[in-house]
């Protein structure tokens, strides 16, 4: 059974199921987590390795050929979100309802490799955008972007932050953030996907979707309350797909492509030229 076929799913009953998806046939449970389980991840550079994040206030790395956790890393607070390096074996990070953003080299579960400190609630996501930057998203409405070369072991390092990006709306909901080639796509409570550049502050485009009325299913102009749930960017391409609250098609359309090479990594005046040039929906 090859690695490409192995699905993870992580249930509200703190148990995480591992299945063969070419089979459909459930390949192991992982049920250590004594709370709901939010986030798991598989690490890119060793794809046996995946960490999980729970509400037990926990981070667990697991082997998939393994019954039991490798090893716990324990927290002070609800933990929102993991995430391995796609650059580094060893190094780890994750998301924390106190706020803060911790690193972990995994070979030492001891003491965080850093802290990063400065989102003024609760961490929902955390991302690498390359070997030595992250960027994270809090229900405080924003996204900050971290220089991992300017952290400190000792003290938490709000210094870090390079950048703070802001335009979407954030503020109770788990609403998504995906990145490729220095871009990064999340929701919004506004039922709206926002894509960013790294070196830019503000949204280089978005798309509002429309909705659909939970009684008539006809589309209104009501959001009824819905908003983006999920996105994710498709590998060596400019398409996202996107989701929202009531697992709904948007506009019969789940992909769209946002023309990220029209934004010159250093032109803020190119935000203008892609803000009417950049919204293309695939129907399928």
């Amino acid at each position: 059974m090859t690695l490409s076929v192995k699905m993870l799913v992580s249930l509200y009953e703190a148990l995480k199921l591992l299945w063969d998806a070419s089979t459909g046939q459930e390949f192991s449970q992982l049920t250590e987590h004594e709370k709901r389980a939010w986030s798991v991840d598989f690490s890119p550079v060793c794809p046996t390795k995946l960490a999980s994040g729970s509400d037990d206030c926990s981070v667990k790395l697991w082997n998939i050929n393994e019954r039991n956790s490798l090893g716990t890393i324990g927290n002070v607070a609800n933990v929102c979100c993991v995430q391995f390096s796609a650059h580094s074996s060893h190094l780890l990070a994750f998301g924390s309802a106190d706020y803060s953003t911790y690193c972990f080299d995994i070979r030492n579960l001891r003491s965080p490799w850093c802290v990063l400190a400065g989102h003024r609630k609760a961490v929902s996501y955390v991302k690498f955008l390359d070997s030595g930057t992250l960027v994270s998203a809090s229900t405080d409405n924003t996204l900050k972007i971290w220089d991992l070369s300017k952290t400190s072991p000792v003290v938490p390092s709000a210094s870090a932050c390079t950048l703070t990006l802001s335009g979407h709306t954030n503020e109770k909901n788990f609403v998504g953030l995906s990145v490729a080639d220095g871009y990064i796509a999340c929701g919004s409570e506004t039922n709206e996907v926002y894509s960013y550049y790294k070196s830019l502050p503000m949204p280089i485009t978005s798309h509002k979707f429309g909705s659909i009325d939970p009684i008539s299913g006809k589309d209104t102009d009501d959001d009824n309350g819905q908003f983006v749930s999920s996105v994710c960017w498709k590998g060596n391409s400019d398409m996202l797909i996107a989701a929202n609250s009531r697992k709904l098609a948007f506009d019969d359309c789940s992909l769209y492509s946002l023309l990220r090479s029209f934004v010159p990594a250093a032109q803020a005046d190119a935000f203008n030229d892609l803000k009417n040039a950049s919204k293309v929906l695939l129907r399928y």
